[in-house]
């Protein structure tokens, strides 16, 4: 199916671009969520007259990204979860407890932008997380989980 992008899409390409995908990935994904349009006569049409007002929106959000990753730039988050005698955590944290860390600094964050190659972190220590904030835009950030001091039982 050839559509019209009208964002950038990882991995597809850039504002304005014709590209051939698979018709689900379209129907389903691009298409709903404002990503692209048909490629037909009338909707390059209506592309081409609209390009200029893409493109200024889609810098806007380039630079409100950058933005956001120059806040967070080399901010360690410190969280603390109760934890077992070798570091391993009763629990996890996941991205709801990273972005809820995030916010409390004032940045605002999605967790769908918080990226997790090996899934919840689960033990005691310094972990390197990314962030996808814009298909341009990745920021790194040091998340220090400690052992909360047991109370007396």
């Amino acid at each position: 199916m050839e559509i019209i992008l009208l964002e950038k899409v990882d991995n597809v390409g850039s504002i304005g671009d014709r590209v051939r995908v698979r018709s689900g990935y379209a129907r389903n994904y691009l298409i709903p969520q404002g990503k692209a349009t048909l490629a037909t006569p009338e909707n390059i049409a209506k592309f081409e007259s609209r390009r200029a007002e893409l493109e200024a929106k889609a810098a806007a959000e380039l630079a409100e990204a950058q933005a956001r990753a120059k806040k967070l730039e080399g901010v360690v988050l410190k969280i603390e979860m109760q934890a077992g005698a070798e570091g391993k955590l009763f629990g996890s944290v996941g991205t709801v407890d990273i972005a809820e860390e995030i916010r409390k600094l004032g940045v605002e964050i999605e967790r769908s932008e918080i990226r997790l190659p090996e899934g919840p972190l689960r033990v005691v220590g310094e972990h390197r997380i990314e962030l996808h904030l814009h298909a341009d835009v990745n920021a790194e950030l040091t998340v220090v989980i400690e052992a909360a001091e047991a109370g007396n039982d």
